[in-house]
């Protein structure tokens, strides 16, 4: 046994699940299973993990509510961080509310509009984390995290830990400074502004069906698969290249929204990056773009 193993199982590190399956816990319902899948309770458990995976030169990915992320067939080797109940909470103080990292970010907004707060009405169909959220700066109706954040509590690799504001994110397009320095947030907080609630929820309510009417959210997805390039749209270029409905096995470019790829029952990672690999050579021959993913690929190729 390795002396990184004989460590976590004696460490104060919350829950421990070996050889996890990790396609429950994605909305592709796509992927296999984890070494070692960790479930910290609370930041300080989550220092303590971070600290020894560090220690040892041991790999790890995080992994929230699963959206937005495809995992590979082959599983993850080394541990996957999984965010549990203790970073499951929400607290609202004026014009400001903190979350928990592990909180629906959905549910953020639905009960700050009740609340009357404004701001967070782009949030309704992002159907993933608050953790997930602050990393990728996720937005929607030209709106996104950097123009209600405030600040995010952050256990970086080595378990240390920090406060980081606005600037020191380093927001842009699906990008934080996350993606520089790796670092998991437990939690964040967003200011809103005071707002009429029927306005709010008429706000949502208009979101809400426009998604209902344009996206494949009945079926097993996992969001935008590729980022928009500057001035264009990924789904209208897919769309423009006739690969809506196209297939790869279980996988399917989705008939009713082109940058959305469904699982049809069955579904490997090998299909959909085939499926995508597909689309981004027929949009670069067609169009002479490149399409970047927005999903992260997780586990061994």
């Amino acid at each position: 046994m390795e002396p990184w193993i004989e460590q976590l199982k004696n460490a104060a590190v919350g829950q421990l699940r070996w050889q996890e399956p990790l396609a429950p816990y994605t909305t592709w319902k796509i992927g296999g299973p984890a070494d070692v899948l960790a479930i910290p309770g609370n930041r300080e458990e989550l220092s303590v993990l971070l600290k020894l995976l560090n220690r040892y030169g041991v790999p790890w990915q995080v992994l929230g509510r699963g959206s937005n992320t495809l995992v590979s067939d082959k599983g993850v080797r080394g541990v996957v961080v999984h965010l549990g109940d203790g970073f499951d909470d929400i607290r609202f103080e004026g014009d400001t509310v903190t979350a928990g990292a592990a909180y629906s970010f959905i549910k953020l907004s639905v009960l700050a509009g009740k609340a009357g707060l404004a701001g967070l009405e782009f949030a309704g169909g992002i159907p993933g984390s608050v953790g997930g959220a602050v990393y990728m700066n996720a937005g929607a109706h030209g709106s996104d995290v950097s123009h209600v954040f405030q600040s995010a509590d952050i256990v970086w690799e080595d378990g240390s830990e920090a406060t980081l504001d606005k600037e020191q994110m380093r927001f842009s397009y699906r990008h934080s400074i996350l993606h520089e320095k790796r670092g998991i947030v437990t939690s964040a907080v967003f200011r809103l502004a005071q707002g009429d609630r029927k306005e709010i929820a008429a706000a949502m309510a208009s979101y809400k069906d426009r998604r209902m009417r344009t996206q494949p959210l009945q079926q097993a997805c996992a969001g935008s698969v590729f980022r928009n390039p500057p001035g264009d749209h990924a789904a209208r270029l897919i769309e423009a290249a006739g690969l809506k409905g196209a297939r790869e096995g279980g996988a399917q470019v989705s008939p009713l929204h082109a940058n959305f790829i469904v699982n049809l029952g069955g579904a490997t990672a090998k299909d959909v990056l085939t499926l995508m690999g597909r689309i981004q050579r027929t949009i670069e021959d067609k169009y002479g773009i490149r399409l970047v993913p927005e999903v992260l690929m997780m586990g061994e190729r």
